[in-house]
């Protein structure tokens, strides 16, 4: 179903004095629902009116993702090719329905939007742990990706996050109602946003990205899926051997420094597959696209003008 045109510069801040926080579009692009087998309904962007080879942009996972963050690779290639922006389920305009979020759950939906909508390969480029949900639907269906760039991936870090029993432990902590309504709203306070947003910016931070973030945190069952994200249900475990080693299609990772994660493990994976590479866009602390957009652009324009960059 087309939903139409919405402006992004809507101003959730007004709304929110209103008693509602109301969600504006994160792109001022044309709007569309698709019904999924495994992620319920999904909400995307899309401007197809540039003809090649398609590109699909995948948020990551945290408090209060969305399209949002992918906006500046939207706008820098809307008019060069089709380009279509996820908000993976859970978040954004998707369905926040209250049931169990999984890599699996997230990495399927991604395969059903490229089989539905996109229909032949295309290039995704994915942000932070949306890059594991990424892979994963590269390895699903591999003929209909292309190429993979992973911008500061999860998954290469030294430090271990709660995987298996330890994270069901976690979950059932933080899902009892009145915890994970005060952890929520705390992590979700436009104060906590800031603080986020300060750790993963050198300069000053968009206002737009706290207007977006802030609103997209206090829609209805905003909480449901951040939930299995903090208490690490949705990391895969040892995603360097069980996700990324398996991709053969050509990969570019974009790193630098972010707060959260490091890239410990990066050079010893790159050094045992021929078909990853990585270029390191400094000075940024994980919001690449945000940050240095030409920087970014560029190195992805590199990449894809490889011949068969494997």
């Amino acid at each position: 179903m087309d939903t139409g045109k919405d402006s992004a510069l809507s101003h959730p801040r007004a709304a929110a004095k209103t008693g509602k926080v109301a969600l504006p579009a994160a792109l001022d692009a044309p709007r569309h629902d698709l019904a999924t087998e495994h992620g319920g309904r999904i909400h995307y962007y899309a401007d197809t009116s540039a003809t090649g080879r398609p590109l699909v942009l995948v948020h990551s996972i945290n408090a209060a993702p969305s399209a949002f963050e992918m906006k500046p690779l939207f706008q820098q290639y809307r008019s060069q090719r089709p380009v279509y922006a996820l908000d993976l389920p859970g978040f954004g305009h998707s369905d926040r329905s209250n049931r169990r979020y999984s890599p699996s759950l997230f990495a399927n939906a991604i395969v059903d939007f490229l089989e539905k909508v996109v229909g032949k390969p295309c290039d995704l480029v994915a942000f932070s742990l949306g890059c594991e949900f990424a892979a994963q639907a590269a390895l699903i269906k591999p003929e209909l990706v292309e190429s993979l760039v992973l911008i500061s991936p999860t998954g290469f870090s030294a430090r271990r996050l709660p995987t298996g029993q330890a994270a069901e432990r976690a979950y059932k902590v933080l899902s009892v109602p009145v915890m994970n309504d005060g952890v929520f709203a705390l992590l979700t306070s436009r104060p906590s946003i800031r603080f986020f947003y300060n750790q993963a910016f050198h300069g000053t931070i968009p206002p737009e990205m706290i207007d977006y973030a802030y609103a997209t945190s206090h829609q209805p069952g905003a909480k449901y899926a951040p939930l299995y994200f903090l208490s690490g249900q949705l990391f895969t475990p040892n995603a360097r051997e069980n996700v990324y080693a398996n991709v053969t299609q050509p990969v570019l990772v974009l790193y630098d420094r972010d707060p959260n994660i490091d890239f410990h493990e990066l050079p010893d994976f790159l050094s045992h597959h021929s078909n990853w590479r990585a270029e390191r866009i400094a000075p940024t602390r994980g919001l690449l696209q945000w940050e240095q957009p030409a920087q970014t652009a560029a190195a992805i324009d590199r990449f894809w003008s490889i011949p068969q960059a494997a």
